[in-house]
């Protein structure tokens, strides 16, 4: 029973940590995003098709933006797939400024974005970075392990 209550409580202390609560944060304005393009389908889509794209190939661009937001959102939050993650709202996120924010030009739309994109950008880093010390202390733990089994 100890085990058990002990294990839950491990789990639930990442919900407390600083990583948790700036994942949330960052993906807060992506969350925000989701309903609206949801509940405004048509008009969103007429939005992408008044960019110059043709109609039918807005309707998909909006689903795969759903799509891309939905999944990134999720797996930033509650998983430890931060590289994924962070990659699927870009994807979302450096076409969206391009194409909706440069022409005509929107200096505080492309600053958000901008800063989101950075964020991103130190989360894939910073997750890079975590990766390369797991690695090397798993390498570090084989070469001991291997060490202890070798016949001398």
């Amino acid at each position: 029973m100890y085990v058990i209550a002990d294990t839950f409580f491990m789990d639930f202390k990442r919900f407390y940590s600083l990583n948790f609560i700036a994942k949330l944060l960052l993906s807060a304005i992506f969350v925000n995003a989701i309903p609206t393009k949801i509940a405004n389908f048509g008009s969103q889509a007429q939005y992408i098709t008044s960019r110059g794209f043709p109609e039918p190939l807005s309707n998909l661009l909006l689903i795969a933006a759903i799509v891309l937001l939905i999944c990134g959102s999720i797996l930033l939050i509650f998983s430890k797939k931060t590289k994924l993650a962070c990659s699927l709202l870009l994807i979302f996120l450096v076409p969206t400024t391009i194409i909706f924010h440069l022409v005509p030009l929107q200096l505080m739309a492309i600053a958000r974005n901008l800063s989101l994109i950075g964020g991103l950008l130190i989360a894939i880093d910073k997750t890079n970075v975590n990766s390369f010390k797991q690695d090397a202390k798993k390498e570090a733990e084989e070469i001991e392990y291997s060490d202890l089994n070798e016949d001398n």
